[in-house]
């Protein structure tokens, strides 16, 4: 499969804000951002491979993000439990175990160059890309759903204070 990574236009920018910097707040609404940005390349490539899904030997794209912030997650759970504690004296030292950080995973997409659906080569299942396009958007309405909770929550603490 040929990888190409997908960009948002913020390019997943770091930010603080004041009291709420670093803490879970912050961190899950940095994580719906991330989460709705991947929704939105996620939804390009399912209406692209919808698009073409009667052009001989276009190949289907997919996006991967989801398992690759579990495996960041899993990865900082490791470095808490079971890491071996070292001591790094040298620029040169290797580090035994360095965590995925959840701030550098991004969506990518894949090309699906392996399968075919079709005799002409075209790998697309027109009702496997809309069945994904719909979970998709269900998925992206509630990631927007909680982020609007979560500024009205924030709109309330800042008004208290």
């Amino acid at each position: 499969m040929l990888i190409r990574e997908a960009y948002s236009t913020d390019d997943f920018r770091e930010r603080e804000i004041g009291m709420f910097a670093e803490t879970h707040f912050m961190k899950t609404q940095d994580l719906l951002e991330r989460g709705l940005t991947a929704g939105t390349v996620k939804r390009k490539v399912l209406t692209d491979n919808i698009a073409n899904a009667d052009v001989p030997h276009f190949k289907r794209s997919e996006v991967v993000f989801e398992a690759a912030l579990k495996r960041a997650f899993e990865s900082e759970k490791i470095e808490k439990e079971k890491a071996v504690p070292t001591r790094i004296t040298n620029e040169r030292h290797i580090e035994f175990f360095k965590p995925l950080d959840y701030r550098e995973v991004k969506p990518k997409v894949n090309i699906d160059y392996l399968t075919t659906m079709r005799p002409d080569g075209n790998n697309v299942d027109i009702e496997k890309e809309i069945v994904e396009a719909n979970q998709n958007q269900m998925t992206y309405n509630l990631m927007i759903e909680r982020l609007n909770q979560n500024n009205r929550l924030l709109n309330i603490v800042m008004r208290t204070t």
